[in-house]
């Protein structure tokens, strides 16, 4: 089980606000603290891992819980 330290929930905002948030929001914690991002925009399922790679932070998981319902967890390591 992965302790979250914050959670962002970008439930209605629509491309790209949701990566946006998430990088304010990751700049907020320490180095190996974890983000949970909480999205209702499918492009998310795209955006948020391709943000956590290119931006260096690493995405511990990735999941759809209901309909247009994601979930995210990534830990910051830059």
């Amino acid at each position: 089980m992965v302790k979250v330290d914050k959670t962002l929930d970008a439930r209605g905002l629509a491309c790209p606000r949701p990566v946006l948030e998430s990088r304010k929001a990751i700049k907020s914690l320490k180095i190996n603290q974890v983000l949970e991002i909480i999205t209702s925009d499918p492009g998310s399922v795209s955006d948020i891992p391709t943000w956590a790679r290119v931006s260096g932070q690493e995405l511990l998981s990735s999941e759809e819980r209901g309909p247009n319902e994601f979930y995210f967890l990534v830990k910051r390591l830059k």
